[in-house]
């Protein structure tokens, strides 16, 4: 029975990934299995220099799922050198770095210093907002999209995956976009924008008033999703969105996902992403499926 996969050159023992933000570099989890269990991991977002996040509150519970705000708060790159890959080295696991940043300069800095180090790809977080263009997100519009992959595709030394904004009109434009930028790999999808108002408070849930929605109410439409960007571009897909069960994880690969990342669920089941690459296999071993990749798209 065959669960490897490979994105862009990159084999995968099996198809299953953290999602960014959600598993922090591996630390705290380690104490519940061991991280070469996973295909991957890929880190919390990191940035050219040290970011604060945002204000407190940043987290309320919503039905179905959860809101953050945390605003990519990270040590840096030079802190995440130093700490965070080492210890990740110690995993029989591929490293996935997430990179956030505010210009296209911040992106390459972080794309730079990674060059030399020992990871295998890089998620470019291109739901940031671009302060130079008065703060729209660079997912959000299809030129921003290809010129910000093509400058990360000059520098970066790794395969690149583009990670795209689901708060937009067209997923498919803003894919195309990517693949016709260089992109190696898409993931999808980031968190949908939402807002929660505290009734008893009178006031917004989370200080920044809206924040990101994630977790098993976000499922449909991340399916949607990847099946229309699978349909439109060649390159691969990571899909996420409200994954919590090797059953979720089936829908996406079968709606065109090489891979897939396990999130929120982390939060309220730190076995998750461990579970559901075990329930992966079950769900082969049940169907008498040889090779996992005969089913990456297999519903048209």
């Amino acid at each position: 029975m065959n669960t490897k996969v490979n994105l862009a050159g990159v084999e995968l023992k099996n198809p299953v990934m953290t999602a960014s933000g959600t598993f922090g570099s591996g630390a705290e989890y380690s104490e519940f299995y061991d991280l070469g269990e996973l295909g991957a991991v890929v880190t919390k977002g990191v940035a050219n220099v040290p970011w604060p996040g945002n204000p407190t509150p940043r987290i309320a519970e919503t039905y179905g799922g959860m809101i953050n705000a945390i605003g990519l708060q990270n040590p840096g790159i030079d802190v995440f050198c130093e700490r965070d890959i080492p210890f990740l080295k110690k995993y029989d696991t591929r490293i996935i770095v997430n990179v956030c940043g505010k210009t296209t300069e911040d992106y390459c800095q972080v794309v730079d210093r990674l060059a030399d180090e020992d990871v295998d790809m890089l998620e470019i977080n291109i739901s940031c907002p671009n302060v130079k263009e008065g703060g729209i997100a660079f997912g959000q519009d299809p030129k921003a999209v290809e010129a910000i992959t093509k400058e990360v595709k000059k520098r970066a030394k790794q395969p690149v995956i583009m990670k795209l904004s689901p708060n937009v009109t067209d997923i498919t434009e803003m894919a195309r976009a990517a693949e016709a930028g260089g992109a190696d790999v898409l993931s999808l999808i980031n968190t949908l924008t939402g807002m929660k108002i505290d009734i008893h408070r009178r006031t917004f849930a989370v200080a920044n008033k809206t924040g990101g929605m994630s977790g098993p109410a976000v499922k449909p439409v991340a399916v949607r999703m990847v099946y229309q960007v699978a349909n439109a571009v060649k390159v691969p897909i990571i899909g996420m969105g409200g994954i919590a069960t090797a059953d979720d994880a089936m829908e996406f690969i079968l709606a065109g996902a090489t891979a897939v990342s396990v999130g929120t669920a982390n939060f309220f089941n730190p076995y998750a992403a461990r579970d559901v690459a075990k329930g992966i296999e079950e769900y082969m071993r049940k169907y008498q499926v040889e090779d996992i990749n005969t089913l990456i798209g297999a519903v048209r």
